[in-house]
């Protein structure tokens, strides 16, 4: 593993996705009924946790909220080779889903993300990401019949006699991007986004769309929000980023002048940092972009590099 993808939050995880075992439905039946297999319960987007600690169930009390879910996906085998399960409690209140998996709250996994380990953090992720997108897709969009889930949850078939549609679940990818200056003194570019409080700044983003390259994206996402030619774009490294469906690809670039025009919507301001601006703005307890974020490593490594 690269350096780059060790620091980054909901990569790698500790599971065996073991894809193989998806299409043998006798098999996954087998699994569930294990007393040994793990269930991660989840409540309209949000892991159930006990002393902040996410709950792993086994025995009956996994084979009760295997009994009242609406949806459940097989996620992999862990070290162990117990099989892990994630399960939906979406149709219960959140107090009836809280008490069924012997827990204390119903806590967004972003919020957790500082008292978890790497691994266990991307495995949660994994869950809730994986758990949105079955509400998402309860009727195929080609002809608005029901849909059933297959393949241990990683898809889903429509249940139209004329149609048939299978459904997987799909990514939204996004570009991110740290824009330096062209000339000295090093400085990179840094913009206050619609909705962000005044003086919160971060990098620049955007989704990539349809017919276009990464670096296409890079391009375009510059020019229409900051009014910035980029060039000597350099990939850095992507982060899974499942809130609902996102992978985060981030990217370095060299701006063709210092020029800047923000578009007034997405972007209200942008500025060029120096490094010793940005440090100053960490002692006064700014953070450099949220903790689990790429946003976050692109910004230490940029000042990691003028250290």
């Amino acid at each position: 593993m690269r350096a780059d993808e060790a620091v980054l939050a909901y990569g790698g995880g500790w599971l065996d996705r073991a894809g193989e075992l998806r299409a043998d439905p006798e098999r996954i039946a087998a699994l569930m009924a294990d007393p040994g297999s793990v269930v991660l319960p989840f409540w309209r987007d949000r892991c159930l946790v006990a002393d902040d600690v996410p709950v792993r169930l086994t025995g009956d009390l996994a084979a009760g909220v295997l009994a009242v879910a609406d949806e459940t996906a097989f996620l992999g085998m862990g070290d162990d080779r117990s099989a892990v399960f994630a399960v939906d409690l979406s149709g219960l209140s959140e107090a009836a889903a809280v008490e069924a998996a012997g827990a204390g709250a119903a806590v967004d996994v972003r919020a957790l993300v500082g008292r978890l380990g790497p691994a266990e953090a991307a495995v949660q992720a994994y869950a809730r990401g994986l758990l949105h997108w079955h509400r998402q897709q309860r009727f195929c969009g080609a002809c608005g019949a029901s849909t059933v889930a297959r393949g241990g949850g990683h898809v889903r078939s429509c249940t139209g006699a004329d149609c048939g549609r299978l459904l997987f679940p799909r990514i939204e990818p996004a570009v991110i991007v740290l824009v330096e200056a062209p000339g000295a003194p090093d400085r990179c570019l840094l913009a206050r986004h619609a909705g962000a409080r005044e003086g919160a700044y971060s990098t620049l983003a955007g989704f990539v769309e349809v017919g276009e390259s990464l670096e296409d994206a890079v391009r375009r996402e510059m020019a229409e929000e900051a009014g910035v030619t980029v060039t000597d774009l350099t990939y850095v490294g992507s982060q899974a980023w499942p809130f609902p469906a996102g992978l985060m690809v981030g990217f370095r670039a060299t701006a063709a002048s210092e020029e800047v025009r923000v578009d007034g919507e997405e972007l209200l301001e942008a500025r060029w940092f120096t490094r010793d601006e940005l440090r100053e703005r960490v002692a006064a307890g700014r953070p450099l972009g949220r903790v689990d974020s790429i946003d976050h490593h692109l910004l230490q490594s940029w000042l990691a590099a003028g250290a």
